[in-house]
C-alpha cells in the first residue's frame, strides 16, 4: 500500500468510527444536507451519514435475527463502489462484536487513491475485533489487498459484482445505479440483500423528464408526491431487472432522504415471483375526488395526469423497520465511553456541541421509521399518503390541523396512522381518504 497523497488530512467522527477527511475538505456542517461538493478523489459526503447508519442497523438486524442466513452462518458482503471505505469501516467498527466474525467483507473501487486512503484508515485505526474466515476466491488477474480481514480490489464494479455468490451487495454510485444493476443482481446468491442508492433525483422525481425517460422509463409529475414517486420508480426498475433473471424482490426499507433515494430489498430466486412482478407495477394518477389512485393500466388521458410506471406494493418490511428505533441507533452507532477522549489525543477536534449534533443526526436518520413501519409495509393501494399542507384544500376549512393531533384522532377512530419519514409533513394511514377528510373537519 502506498501512502495516499494528502494523508492524513483531518480527523472527523461519523457514527462510532474515526474518519480521515482530505485536508482541503471543509469541516462538515452541523446539519449537512444535499450533495457534497466534489473536491477530488477521497472526498466524503457527510449528508450520506444517515444512510450509512441505516446500513449498519440493517446488517446488524440480519445478524441478530437470522432472516438472511441460518443462525451462525457467515454473510459475504460486497461494497462495490466503496471509495474511501467509510461504510466498510463502520460495519467493522459498529456491528455487534459477537457477530462481526461472521461478516466476510470485500470493498471494491476503480480509484487507486480512494483504496489507498481506505487501507491507510484501517491501518491507522484498527478495530481490534474478530475477523471472519474467508472462503477461497476465484482466480483474479490482480491479487486482492487485505487489511484487518477485509479484501480490497481495484476493478470495474461490474467485474467485482459478477464474481458472484454475494449475499449482501451495496451499490452506491455517483449518479444513477442503472449501469450496474444487472451485474449486481446476476452476482448475488440465491437469497441476498441488495442496497441501491440513486443521487440523480431530478430524473427520478420528474424534474428532468428526458433523463427520467432515458434512464428509468419514467414519466413524472413534479408535485408533493415526487419523492414517493422517486422511491417507487427505483423499486420498479430493481424489481423488473430482477424478474428478467428469474428473481423476485421484497422491499425491506425504501426512503427519499434529502438528495438521494435509497432502497434495500431482499432478492430471492423465484420464477413464480418473477412472473408476478407486473401485479405490483402501475401508475399514480392524480384525481379530482381523491389526491391519487394507483392503476395498473392507465388510459392515455390518465397518463397525462399521472406518474409511472412505478412499484405499487409495500415499501418496507414491518418487523425489520419496526426495530429501527432512535434508541437502537444510539446504542449501536454512537461511541462507547472513553473512545472520544482517546481520539482527541490523536488529534480529533470534537467538542460537546459536536457530540450533541452527532447524536441528533443519528436520531434524525431513523426518526418516524419504527412508528410508520406497519403502514409502510402495506400495499400502496391500501394506504393514503397525504401532505398536510394539501389538507385545507380538501377539507374546505382553510385550516391545517397539527399533524400529531390528526394522527391521534385517526387512532381514536380505529385507524393506523403515522408521520411518514420525509422532510415535508406527510401523514400515512390505512384510513380511506374521505375518513381522513372527515376527521380533519371534525377537528
Amino acid at each position: 500500500m502506498q501512502t495516499p497523497g494528502g494523508w492524513p488530512g483531518n480527523l472527523w467522527l461519523e457514527g462510532a468510527t474515526l474518519v480521515h477527511l482530505p485536508a482541503e475538505q471543509p469541516r462538515p456542517e452541523a446539519r449537512p444536507r444535499g450533495p457534497a461538493k466534489r473536491i477530488g478523489p477521497g472526498f466524503l459526503n457527510p449528508a450520506m451519514a444517515p444512510a450509512r447508519t441505516r446500513s449498519v442497523m440493517l446488517l446488524a438486524d440480519a445478524l441478530e435475527h437470522d432472516w438472511l442466513v441460518p443462525q451462525g452462518a457467515p454473510i459475504r458482503v460486497l461494497d462495490a463502489l466503496c471509495s474511501t471505505g467509510v461504510r466498510i469501516r463502520r460495519w467493522r467498527q459498529e456491528l455487534p462484536e459477537h457477530h462481526i466474525g461472521r461478516v466476510v467483507l470485500t470493498g471494491n473501487d476503480l480509484d487507486a487513491h480512494a483504496l489507498d486512503w481506505a487501507m491507510a484508515s484501517f491501518e491507522a485505526h484498527p478495530s481490534g475485533r474478530p475477523t471472519a474466515s474467508r472462503p477461497e476466491h476465484r482466480q483474479r488477474a490482480v491479487k486482492p489487498r487485505e487489511v484487518e480481514g477485509v479484501h480490497f480490489t481495484q476493478e470495474d464494479a461490474r467485474v467485482a459484482l459478477l464474481r458472484g455468490g454475494w449475499q449482501w451487495v451495496d451499490l452506491d454510485p455517483f449518479g444513477s445505479p442503472m449501469p450496474f444493476l444487472d451485474a449486481a443482481l446476476q452476482g448475488m446468491a440465491r437469497r441476498g440483500v441488495l442496497e441501491v442508492t440513486a443521487t440523480d433525483t431530478a430524473a427520478l422525481t420528474g424534474s428532468s423528464a428526458a433523463s427520467g425517460r432515458r434512464r428509468y422509463g419514467f414519466h413524472g409529475m413534479v408535485d408533493h408526491y415526487a419523492h414517493d414517486d422517486a422511491v417507487r420508480v427505483l423499486l420498479a426498475n430493481v424489481a423488473l431487472a430482477a424478474a428478467r433473471q428469474d428473481r423476485e424482490i421484497t422491499p425491506l426499507m425504501a426512503l427519499f432522504d434529502g438528495h438521494h433515494v435509497r432502497v434495500s430489498v431482499m432478492v430471492r430466486t423465484s420464477k413464480n415471483g418473477a412472473s408476478a412482478v407486473h401485479d405490483r407495477i402501475g401508475w399514480r394518477i392524480r384525481e379530482h375526488d381523491v389526491p391519487y389512485r394507483f392503476v395498473q393500466h392507465p388510459t392515455p388521458e390518465e397518463t397525462e395526469r399521472g406518474s409511472g410506471p412505478m412499484w405499487t406494493g409495500p415499501l418496507w418490511h414491518a418487523g425489520i423497520a419496526g426495530r429501527m428505533t432512535e434508541a437502537r441507533a444510539l446504542a449501536l452507532v454512537r461511541p462507547k465511553a472513553g473512545m472520544v477522549e482517546g481520539w482527541r489525543n490523536q488529534g480529533l477536534v470534537w467538542g460537546d456541541d459536536d457530540e450533541e449534533h452527532a447524536a441528533r443526526e443519528t436520531k434524525r436518520g431513523v426518526r418516524h421509521i419504527a412508528e410508520a413501519a406497519g403502514i409502510m409495509a402495506m400495499d400502496g393501494h391500501a394506504t393514503t399518503l397525504l401532505n398536510l399542507d394539501d389538507l385545507p384544500r380538501w377539507t374546505g376549512t382553510g385550516r391545517t390541523p397539527r399533524l400529531q393531533h390528526l394522527i391521534d384522532a385517526l387512532h381514536a377512530a380505529g385507524h393506523a396512522a403515522a408521520r411518514a419519514p420525509d422532510l415535508n409533513p406527510f401523514i400515512v394511514t390505512d384510513a380511506p381518504f374521505d375518513a381522513v377528510v372527515q376527521t380533519a373537519q371534525q377537528m
